[in-house]
């Protein structure tokens, strides 16, 4: 009675939280964050192998021998992405090699990323053989439509045709994510050219992209390239992911899901690169459609004004998990890496508040592609998505994705059992979640919901345990001959538990199986316990006809395994 009437209010609506100590991000109760940071947060060693959040590495000339990336993968790679904005496919192809020599070298589900050089505004190659050029400011350089043009610091080729009609005098142009700027002074549709100044001194390479902001630029979405990247390549070598540049519209993505299905690679997933202002006004359409999204920071800060891409960042990010889609932060995370051995401090906080926000991975572009610090690079992102999850409460965050999921729509059947499978991991104090999964949706669902221990994803598909291992948050892969014999893959998977340390004998873990009938699909739910003596019960015990694979089980990998 002593309290006014707005605190009273207040009260009323905090007390049901206090009684289940549980705050929801969907809450009408104020939070104040970092709540769970504390002095021995700070003091304590790095817990390297509970990271949950995955990492993407640019596969590029300073890491694309077989001991280079044997390398990555030991500091913690998760997908090898391969820029098809660079190269031909002859010397992807020989990277490729390399890279499943590699994999196979270390016994890991590493996946392959294809990323489209899409409908993007490139600069030219330059003349005698240079590989960069200086700009000085003030000066004046000539922008032309003949992309065989080697240029100089005079003159630039540049890859879009209707350059000169599409600008006008007193517009922007910005090249190399916005490290050079140029102002239009003049433009010549008959020859093809535009005299622009230049508004900061520069260093840039070849083939550097180039944004028109405010121009409505007339390419496709998928150009002919693209389609014949992703048939002639990404399906022939059976990559795992198609990164598609420039997504602008849902029907995109419909374009390129038919491109694999109709050339037999219907099981690749499509990740939306979110990259220009109209992407992201048709953002939930796309969001429905895709597998995946990546948050494509460069080209969407040439887009949007640089102080909005945060926003932008926490709005996709935020969607994404209550979609349960998987979501890929990008560009700049540890820039400064790629000539320095050590990242800026606000390169750290970069990575750490993307992993607050919810995204499920991070990645690596020039720092692995062509810094000579590409392992220090991985191995600054893994410690840095470490010490950020460390101090994440993982049973509210189940709390705060549910509730947020439940304002949005009722839970179908898959995905209620998925929630259901981490709430009673939560109450029994399980030490690991295992999903038998055909096709992966049920990890995808499992890892939506964001348990605090490892989920096992047990597959009889390569192509579902890469993706598996590549992008869903928590996840590592098995896989396995069979899924019929549920109890002997129980059986094996427990021994694996115990031998890692992840669990004790008499440790519960939870077990997810699905499996598709018809048109339906039936799932259950089960809690066993690990028992050390599976193994030790005589001649023959423990033996069965379903093989577990092991992927990741080195004792110094710093991925997301059990081992």
């Amino acid at each position: 009675s002593h309290w006014p009437p707005y605190c009273s209010e207040y009260l009323s609506k905090l007390e049901p939280y206090l009684k289940n100590k549980m705050i929801s991000n969907t809450s009408e109760v104020p939070t104040l964050a970092g709540g769970f940071i504390k002095l021995e947060t700070v003091k304590k060693p790095t817990a390297l192998l509970t990271r949950r959040t995955k990492v993407v590495c640019t596969i590029g000339p300073a890491c694309w021998e077989v001991s280079q990336l044997e390398e990555l993968m030991e500091a913690g790679m998760n997908i090898a992405r391969f820029n098809f904005s660079h190269g031909d496919h002859e010397g992807h192809g020989k990277v490729l090699g390399r890279l499943r020599e590699a994999a196979k070298n270390k016994d890991q589900n590493v996946a392959v990323m294809l990323d489209t050089k899409g409908p993007e505004i490139r600069s030219g190659f330059f003349a005698d053989g240079a590989k960069s050029v200086t700009l000085v400011k003030g000066s004046q350089l000539t922008l032309t439509t003949d992309y065989s043009f080697k240029g100089d610091s005079h003159k630039l080729a540049c890859s879009y045709p209707e350059l000169p009609a599409s600008v006008k005098p007193g517009q922007s142009i910005l090249v190399a994510d916005g490290s050079l700027v140029l102002t239009v002074l003049e433009c010549d549709e008959a020859a093809g050219e535009v005299i622009t100044r230049v508004e900061n001194d520069a260093k840039i390479g070849e083939r550097k992209n180039m944004n028109l902001p405010g121009v409505v630029v007339n390419l496709p979405t998928l150009t002919e390239k693209d389609i014949d990247d992703i048939v002639n390549f990404g399906v022939r070598h059976n990559v795992d992911f198609i990164a598609a540049s420039f997504v602008r519209k849902a029907s995109d993505v419909r374009k390129i899901r038919s491109l694999l299905a109709e050339n037999g690679g219907q099981h690749i997933k499509i990740i939306c690169k979110i990259e220009n202002l109209e992407g992201l006004q048709n953002y939930m359409d796309i969001l429905a459609a895709t597998d995946a999204i990546m948050v494509a920071r460069g080209d969407l800060g040439m887009e949007i004004p640089p102080e909005k891409v945060f926003l932008a960042q926490k709005y996709m990010i935020r969607e994404a998990n209550i979609a349960g889609k998987p979501v890929i932060t990008a560009t700049q995370m540890l820039e400064s890496m790629i000539s320095n051995p050590r990242p800026t401090r606000a390169e750290c906080s970069d990575v750490a508040n993307a992993v607050y926000d919810g995204t499920d991975a991070v990645m690596l572009s020039g720092e692995t592609a062509n810094g000579p610090f590409y392992r220090d690079a991985v191995e600054v992102m893994v410690r840095t998505c470490c010490e950020a999850e460390s101090s994440v409460n993982w049973n509210l965050l189940f709390q705060s994705v549910r509730n947020s999921t439940l304002k949005r729509y009722k839970l179908p059947a898959s995905e209620s059992i998925a929630s259901s499978a981490v709430k009673t991991a939560i109450d029994v104090g399980a030490k690991a979640i295992i999903v038998l999964s055909e096709t992966g949706n049920t990890a995808r669902m499992v890892a939506k919901f964001r348990p605090g221990i490892p989920i096992a994803v047990l597959t009889p598909s390569e192509s579902v345990a890469r993706q598996s291992f590549g992008v869903y948050k928590g996840c590592y892969a098995f896989t396995v001959d069979s899924l019929e014999d549920t109890d002997a893959l129980v059986n094996e998977c427990t021994n694996e538990i115990r031998l890692a340390g992840v669990a004790n004998e008499g440790d519960p873990f939870v077990v997810v199986c699905g499996k598709s009938f018809g048109r339906g699909a039936t799932n259950q739910i089960k809690v066993e316990y690990v028992q050390s003596n599976y193994w030790d019960q005589g001649e023959g015990a423990g033996e069965s006809d379903m093989t577990a694979h092991h992927r990741g089980r080195e004792s110094g990998h710093k991925g997301c395994s059990i081992m």
